[in-house]
């Protein structure tokens, strides 16, 4: 079997529809348009929806990329969001998500495939892609992840799964070097 070839594009004001085609009408899971982790929970609760819409458009428009949009036959079907972890306040205060040591890292903090091709075994192609961009546009060469790990037989709701699925990470080469909680390992990847 071949791997899909992504077109990947950092988000930018130029793309932010192709944005929107990945995030869906709600903004991804309950109206987050992957502003979850950049702000507290009571401004997160407060802008739900629209206010974290025009939120993530502002920061699409700064200088610094949150993330990147993979295309595939020109059609726009996955995001990733990741910075470094001082881009994601929300995750420095979360005792799951804490640093396990002070190598710098770039942090994957979202990872989402439209809802329409989810289950059609592209998440592991799409994180790659996404390694392989991180590969040439990013001078940290560590790349880390915090997925979930349903228990056997079970599924993550989009909620928990938007961090991505620990057995898509390893299929694209991640380890796991710490968990902090029975379903949350924290994974890395060396950059070439």
């Amino acid at each position: 079997m071949t791997s899909p070839q992504w077109t990947i594009t950092p988000l930018t004001q130029e793309n932010w529809s192709d944005f929107e085609a990945v995030m869906g009408e709600r903004g991804g899971s309950r109206g987050c348009w992957c502003m979850h982790w950049r702000l507290s929970i009571a401004e997160w609760m407060a802008n739900k929806g629209e206010g974290n819409k025009a939120a993530m458009r502002a920061v699409a428009g700064g200088a610094a990329t949150p993330g990147v949009v993979g295309s595939l036959d020109g059609e726009p079907l996955a995001w990733c969001s990741f910075g470094d972890r001082a881009d994601f306040p929300r995750m420095r205060r979360s005792p799951l998500l804490m640093p396990i040591d002070d190598q710098p890292v770039v942090s994957l903090a979202c990872l989402l495939l439209r809802r329409d091709r989810r289950g059609q075994d592209l998440l592991a192609a799409w994180i790659t892609a996404v390694c392989g961009y991180l590969a040439e546009t990013s001078s940290i060469r560590t790349v880390e992840a915090y997925p979930v790990e349903p228990p056997h037989g079970r599924t993550a709701g989009p909620d928990t799964a938007m961090t991505g699925i620990a057995s898509a990470f390893a299929a694209a080469g991640f380890i796991e070097v710490a968990r902090p909680s029975f379903d949350r390992p924290v994974m890395r990847y060396q950059l070439p």
